[in-house]
């Protein structure tokens, strides 16, 4: 490498001192306290005088080791040491830069015409011999060993290539939005990569040219930034939307569990027994019974939905607007439910209301019935169901009850012993005397001689039933007696025990709510399907007496 006269204070290097002498290495002019790095447009140098600098100063760059920094921001990427203008060089400065080397040339001699315009050349060479020019020349080392291997590999000709290339880098790096430099020369060929890849690491100046510099602002930064923060956007709200569909699917998965539906009731026994009285596989077994003869109504809701509205229906009483709103359907949908399939339900379902055999019944005879009852054929009541208070007068008479104090449809009802319902007459007005609904229903035809009847209440069919052979056991009660006989004494305390099991026998056919409420007039004509129907339910449900021991 290269290094000017102007670094040693007497003008060239001491090597005999070795390290006694001042000149022994360069000492003069180390700092960049002159002229700050910048463009050569700023510090008023033409692009020519540029080329000549970089061509003959090369060696002038670097404190360390006299080599061009790589980093663009680095102070030493151009020269930066003796470089005058004529606004600001002074006699002294003069001299001396007309003593400098510039028109050294790196090349051959026979590249010296390709350096500077020929007329320059003339001129600046009538100035300095060849002599001279040797003289101001101190070689310690070749310069640029890199550059001197490209310009080997004919990739870089001329040393002015060379600066050229170096000054168009430099311009290149710190192009902005507002200040864009057109190139003084554009290379043939892409900058080294190393030069891409110089960062402060590898760099001692930048963090000093940053001081004075600012940072470059690449063309294609603002591109990629918009690129980078909408891929971090696009990220976000994939996120957000994976979520959303995630809380979304678990919302209708919670609808669902929520929406009231057999899907969702049959999952707990509990329930399922609470809004039908029925067990999973009764359930089944009804839907298989009548799923041939019954209509799908609502499209909306499955068959086993069709029946969970006519079994909650008879068990809970419940109204049309009630059950519309469980099953989010219309009212008048659930009206056409029910007005399909209780009149069928009832058609199939009447064959397990049967009248059984004195052997079968005596066969299933509970042992509190033992000894004193073993002849009783069942048991008989009058069920009044209470309906809306008819507009008619004749119909208003007709079912006017003295015993409730309502207009009602009266029913004869008999159980057997073991609980089961044996028998049900079809609905009279609650004017019509128990004596004339137990002729006219075929109660006493079934009777057979020496059958026991046992009611809870006094009826009025004594005679009836004796005319049959059978006997009617009932409770005695004081009325106009002051106490009751031994043998009524004895046949109530008998009767007391078997009370509490027919309470709960009648019970049971009235845990259907519908039977307590009050019938719509709208209602009434399938009133006796009503009956029929949960009559038949009730001996499909699990037996209130205890087993018997045998």
């Amino acid at each position: 490498m290269f290094v000017c006269i102007q670094h040693f204070h007497s003008g060239k290097p001491d090597h005999e001192s070795q390290g006694s002498d001042t000149d022994w290495a360069p000492s003069l002019h180390l700092e960049h306290t002159q002229v700050k790095a910048t463009t050569p447009e700023v510090a008023g140098v033409d692009s020519i005088s540029a080329a000549v600098i970089l061509n003959d100063h090369d060696y002038c760059l670097s404190p360390s080791d006299g080599e061009r920094s790589l980093d663009c921001q680095s102070p030493d990427s151009v020269p930066s040491e003796f470089v005058y203008t004529k606004e600001n060089e002074g006699p002294e400065e003069k001299m001396k830069r007309v003593d400098q080397p510039f028109l050294l040339k790196r090349g051959s001699e026979d590249d010296q015409d390709s350096l500077l315009p020929h007329k320059k050349q003339r001129s600046l060479a009538k100035k300095l011999s060849d002599k001279e020019r040797d003289k101001t020349r101190i070689s310690i080392g070749p310069a640029f060993p890199r550059w001197r291997e490209l310009r080997e590999q004919k990739q870089l000709q001329f040393d002015w290539q060379l600066a050229f290339f170096f000054l168009d880098r430099y311009q290149w790096e710190r192009r902005r939005e507002n200040w864009v430099s057109k190139p003084l020369f554009q290379p043939s060929h892409d900058p080294p990569e190393h030069l891409l890849n110089c960062s402060a690491e590898h760099c001692p100046g930048t963090s000093r040219a940053k001081e004075n510099i600012p940072v470059p602002k690449k063309a294609n930064d603002e591109p990629h930034q918009s690129h980078r923060q909408l891929q971090a956007e696009y990220g976000y709200l994939r996120q957000e939307l994976d979520a959303l569909q995630a809380e979304n699917q678990m919302l209708k998965e919670e609808l669902e569990k929520s929406k009231f539906s057999y899907a969702n009731v049959k999952c707990n026994a509990r329930q399922l027994l609470f809004f039908t009285g029925f067990t999973s596989v009764i359930f089944h077994w009804l839907l298989t019974k009548i799923n041939d003869s019954v209509e799908r109504i609502s499209q909306k809701l499955s068959q086993e939905d069709h029946l969970l509205v006519v079994l909650m229906k008879l068990r809970l009483g419940l109204n049309n607007t009630d059950l519309a709103y469980r099953f989010n359907e219309s009212t008048t949908t659930i009206s056409n439910i029910i007005r399909s399939w209780i009149p069928t339900m009832a058609i199939i379902l009447r064959p397990l209301i049967k009248w059984p055999s004195r052997e079968a019944i005596r066969r299933n005879m509970p042992d509190i019935f033992d000894p004193n009852f073993t002849k009783c054929r069942c048991i008989v009541d009058f069920a009044e169901i209470s309906i809306a208070r008819p507009s008619n007068l004749t119909a208003r008479a007709q079912t006017w009850s003295t015993y409730k104090h309502n207009n009602t449809i009266k029913y004869l009802i008999a159980f057997t012993p073991a609980g089961a319902i044996s028998f049900l007459s079809p609905g009279w007005g609650g004017q019509v005397s128990d004596r004339q609904i137990t002729y006219d229903s075929g109660f006493l035809g079934r009777l057979e001689p020496r059958d026991q009847i046992i009611a809870e209440r006094v009826f009025q069919i004594r005679s009836e039933l004796a005319a049959q052979g059978a006997t009617f056991r009932i409770p005695h009660f004081a009325r106009r007696k002051k106490q009751l006989s031994a043998h009524e004494l004895e046949t109530s305390r008998q009767l007391s025990r078997v009370r509490i099991h027919v309470e709960r026998v009648l019970g049971r056919w009235k845990d259907f709510k519908i039977l307590q409420s009050v019938i719509p007039l709208s209602q009434v004509d399938m009133l006796d399907d009503v009956v029929v129907l949960c009559s038949a339910l009730t001996n499909l449900c699990k037996s209130v007496v205890p087993k018997s021991k045998q």
